[in-house]
């Protein structure tokens, strides 16, 4: 291992003296954040329900972070059971209850960005919720860290029962004729890619939690050791992992549709997926922030996506779908809920107390992020290739309607690659 620099110790040093200071004096620049007249959160905390937004309102005034209910702001189009954003007093951490499932969400984030009274150019955004988790992944309880987040819902569908003798699934994408063919009429929101970089900091922060369990979650996840070697993470206790999110407005639950899912993820991310968690927002959140990245108003640099394993997406042997999903217990919800914060606060604090050596400046992508049409900058690795020519698009709608047309790629459809498929040139 090279020896740092003078200079990298000294700034080292120097960046540590700051935070001491920091921590002894008021905050000086708070004046300066606000000289707008809007609220500059450093944090912005996104849950889905009350119980995920509840553990936060417990807990953080114990962490010496602040009391969330101290600042209370209404904006319009904020869901109406949760009509709030609350915020720390000195604004540095804030945070909003989306209300359930995709539309909700977009509607909500949508409303907080546009609403006029935050500056959000340099806010990390943290989506910290519950979710369903795979056995082979994880045990109930754990938290995952995604990279991508896939909407693996967004295809055909067929009943099961009235699918193709040859069809593995009832799921089809878009204008293809094989279940694992890649959708050729793609809508955008298919996979988000986050940056990876960024969830590596916040997986070292997550994992110094330590994270609840109980007997009757550890004794529910013991059933899998039935399927294998395969199902072994089921088995083992909370943990912190680095997986990705699965959209889908459904609540499915089964062996089937969860494999089915699992390999939509495999293939719309090239490869690079791991399905782990399934959510229903996360793709429609990141939509509006994406929208908004283009505007320059939000960085997509700074969106952490971390979600706990409430319930398994399948079935342990010998219980069927019907009584994993609406009969048994698996004691997995509070421990879940729990663990968003324990392993949530850790995120944050990371990120306050380094926020002037490293998070003020960002933690810079060493892949690319955003979605499947290319509509930030750079080259997206899955899907037909960027529509922009890696350009991303311009702020204020100033794009030519063309690139809409280029979305649905003309012909059959091309079996899915290893390789990235080739990108296809439709006519203008």
């Amino acid at each position: 291992m090279r020896s740092p620099s003078w200079a990298a110790v000294a700034w080292l040093a120097f960046c540590r003296l700051g935070q001491v200071a920091a921590a002894a004096v008021p905050d000086h620049d708070l004046v300066e954040r606000h000289s707008n007249g809007k609220i500059a959160p450093k944090f912005f905390i996104i849950s889905m329900f009350a119980p995920e937004a509840d553990i936060w309102y417990k807990h953080l005034p114990d962490s010496g972070l602040g009391n969330l209910l101290s600042v209370n702001i209404s904006a319009p189009g904020l869901s109406m059971l949760y009509p709030h954003v609350h915020c720390v007093a000195d604004h540095t951490i804030c945070q909003v209850t989306t209300g359930e499932a995709e539309i909700n969400a977009a509607a909500t984030i949508m409303a907080v960005v546009l609403s006029g009274k935050f500056d959000l150019t340099e806010t990390y955004w943290m989506v910290g919720g519950i979710a369903g988790v795979s056995p082979k992944e994880a045990a109930l309880g754990s938290v995952a860290l995604s990279r991508f987040a896939i909407q693996v819902a967004l295809q055909y569908e067929f009943d099961a029962r009235e699918m193709p003798e040859n069809f593995t699934t009832g799921y089809l994408p878009y204008g293809t004729f094989m279940p694992d063919e890649y959708p050729t009429v793609i809508y955008g929101t298919e996979v988000f890619e986050l940056n990876a970089a960024l969830r590596d900091v916040a997986f070292d922060y997550a994992s110094k939690a330590v994270l609840n369990t109980s007997e009757e979650s550890q004794a529910y996840g013991e059933q899998y050791k039935g399927l294998g070697s395969a199902y072994v993470a089921a088995t083992m206790g909370p943990s912190v992992v680095k997986c990705d999110s699965a959209t889908s407005d459904v609540y499915y639950s089964g062996t089937l549709l969860s494999e089915a899912f699992e390999n939509t993820t495999i293939s719309w991310t090239n490869g690079s997926g791991v399905y782990c968690m399934t959510a229903q927002e996360d793709n429609a959140t990141l939509e509006v922030l994406l929208r908004l990245a283009i505007e320059g108003m939000v960085d997509f640099a700074r969106i952490i996506v971390m979600r706990t394993g409430s319930d398994f997406d399948r079935p342990p042997p010998g219980v069927s779908a019907f009584r994993h999903l609406r009969e048994l217990d698996q004691n997995g919800f509070l421990i879940a809920i729990d663990n968003i914060y324990l392993a949530g606060v850790e995120i944050i604090k990371g990120v306050l107390k380094n926020w002037d050596c490293t998070f003020k400046k960002g933690v810079k992508p060493t892949n690319y992020i955003g979605d499947i049409f290319g509509s930030l900058p750079g080259e997206p690795d899955f899907g037909p290739g960027s529509l922009t020519e890696g350009e991303g698009y311009k702020p204020g709608g100033n794009n030519p309607d063309t690139h809409f047309r280029r979305s649905f790629v003309p012909g059959k459809a091309v079996r899915k690659r290893k390789a990235v498929p080739p990108r296809v040139t439709s006519a203008q």
